[in-house]
């Protein structure tokens, strides 16, 4: 029987009619703007060499890549990436070419996405190349044109937000660090997560670099931010990066485009594939970055051609489901509250934040309430994530255990310090869990967190996933131990079982969608902070 021959596989979709023509519009679209600024067109094969890509430096791992193999048993992949194999074609194809080559493409990238995120796994590009010039110049060439691919793309307001890889790593380049502690730092700077950032730093030794890096995430808007970051930090190294991005700013604005142009210093993400300027475009109506780009100088001697280069990607999809009511600066603040315990706590931050509540105390079967020009948004805290990822909510409250089972791309800004607990490792009193040779199996809600804590350990175990009273699996006989959330410990030692280890400590956080936090700065830092001094009365 052909079970499947009726659907497309997951993460793929048809294009019918007026989709069909959306994306042929606003391909077409950018591509005139490529030609009106000589650039020409290129397109790389669907299926390259895993080698292409596995090097590290394209930001896809290569767990998310699509693989099959040749006739010849050699690993292949659809292309996770555009830049890359451009790179090899100007590196094998161009090197002879007169310098520099403008470069442009509309094709098709593949990368596995959070399965039911709503995502495609087959994403079209349309993006450009301006390869063997490193000026000043070329730069601002590229992010003009940046602005004017939204311009033309887009009805509704966009911001470009642009930053430096040479200031973060002017800081990292200073301080004793293993390559886990960078990796971290990068993960935590790039996704606002100010309370893991400061955890870590704290556990440091004091020095003007940690002084700077816990301000880092914090530095992005006008370009005031520039001084406020050379008063924060001084090298050599970092005044070229602060200096580069001021000169580039100033030429923006006599183009007239710098009402568009955000300051972000804590774009740091992929400072192994980046060397210069970084930027990033957000759409009004869009929970997702629909443009971003950067200088790339070292990735081409890779391929054995020593050759600087520019460029950016549009996410063509994204572009075309942009819709004024997600992502709408008229409408006021949505922030998403997880229901039960952790709904009446942040019913009593509100309060300390002096807004009328009356109406979320008196919600009856409402599920978005009106709270002092505010909009709250009731729903189980793995929604919360799913809300605020794809941006119908700017913020959320939700607990570091929903995060950690099913994370997502946002800023985690803010630990309230409310709902704690802890996830353990438990198992039945007087056995020994890592004792004996026997594989383990272990049952837990929340899968994912105890994979990758037996993981970390270098420990090969089975993870049994369960919805109920996970406590019963090792009562039963069906697991050695369990994953799960522990606030006093008193429903384990009522069914004779122990913790053994503790896994991470958990407690309420802030969540805030990506292209909101640029669009509705203002805002938005006005509400976090009157939520972060009301959560230290």
């Amino acid at each position: 029987m052909k079970r499947y021959a009726n659907i497309t596989p997951e993460g793929s979709r048809d294009f019918l009619f007026e989709e069909s023509d959306d994306r042929k519009s606003v391909e077409s679209t950018l591509s005139a703007l490529y030609k009106e600024k000589n650039y020409r067109k290129v397109i790389t094969p669907a299926i390259e060499y895993f080698d292409v890509f596995s090097n590290g430096n394209t930001g896809v791992e290569a767990d998310d890549m699509y693989k099959l193999t040749d006739n010849y048993g050699r690993t292949t992949v659809l292309r996770p990436d555009n830049t890359m194999p451009i790179a090899r074609l100007v590196a094998t194809r161009l090197r002879d070419a007169a310098f520099p080559v403008r470069l442009y493409y509309n094709q098709n990238v593949f990368v596995k996405n959070k399965a039911h995120a709503g995502r495609t796994d087959e994403i079209p590009q349309s993006g450009i190349e301006l390869i063997g010039d490193g000026s000043l110049d070329a730069d601002i060439e590229v992010i003009s044109m940046a602005v004017e691919a939204l311009s033309r793309t887009l009805r509704g307001s966009y911001k470009l937000e642009i930053g430096h890889a040479g200031f973060f790593s002017a800081i990292l380049d200073k301080m004793d660090l293993t390559a886990t502690q960078k990796a971290d730092i990068c993960n935590f700077t790039e996704s606002k997560n100010y309370a893991a950032l400061g955890d870590l730093l704290n556990r440091l030794k004091p020095c003007p670099e940690i002084a700077a890096l816990k301000r880092l995430p914090r530095l992005f808007g006008s370009v005031e931010v520039l001084d406020e970051a050379r008063k924060l930090y001084k090298s050599a190294e970092s005044n070229r990066a602060l200096d580069y991005l001021k000169t580039l700013f100033e030429k923006l604005e006599k183009m007239g485009v710098s009402d568009k142009i955000i300051i972000d210093l804590g774009l740091v993400n992929r400072s192994n594939y980046y060397t210069g300027v970084i930027f990033r475009g957000y759409a009004d109506g869009s929970g997702v970055t629909v443009l971003s780009g950067g200088r790339y100088d070292n990735l081409i001697s890779e391929f054995g051609l020593d050759c600087p280069a520019v460029g950016f990607a549009v996410d063509v999809n994204a572009l075309c489901e942009v819709k004024n009511e997600v992502i709408n600066a008229e409408r006021p603040l949505r922030i998403a509250l997880t229901k039960g315990r952790l709904e009446k706590s942040s019913v009593k931050l509100f309060q300390k934040m002096g807004l009328d509540t009356k109406e979320l105390e008196n919600k009856g079967r409402r599920l978005i309430i009106p709270v002092d020009g505010y909009e709250a948004v009731l729903s189980k805290a793995p929604d919360v994530i799913t809300y605020v990822e794809h941006g119908v909510c700017d913020i959320g409250v939700v607990g570091k255990d929903t995060i950690a089972e099913h994370s997502s791309a946002f800023y985690e800004v803010m630990d309230l310090n409310i709902g704690k607990c802890r996830f353990v490792l438990a198992c039945p009193q007087g056995v020994d869990f890592y004792a004996g040779y026997k594989r383990k199996t272990v049952a837990s809600k929340y899968p994912k967190v105890a994979s990758e804590f037996f993981k970390s350990k270098g420990m090969d175990v089975d993870v049994i996933k369960i919805e109920g009273s996970v406590e019963l699996a090792p009562l039963l006989g069906l697991a050695d131990g369990i994953v799960d959330i522990v606030e006093t410990g008193s429903t384990l030692k009522e069914n004779g079982l122990v913790a053994v280890e503790e896994i991470m400590p958990i407690s309420a956080r802030v969540i805030v969608n990506i292209a909101s936090m640029k669009l509705r700065k203002e805002e938005i830092e006005s509400f976090l902070a009157d939520m972060e001094l009301a959560s230290k009365v």
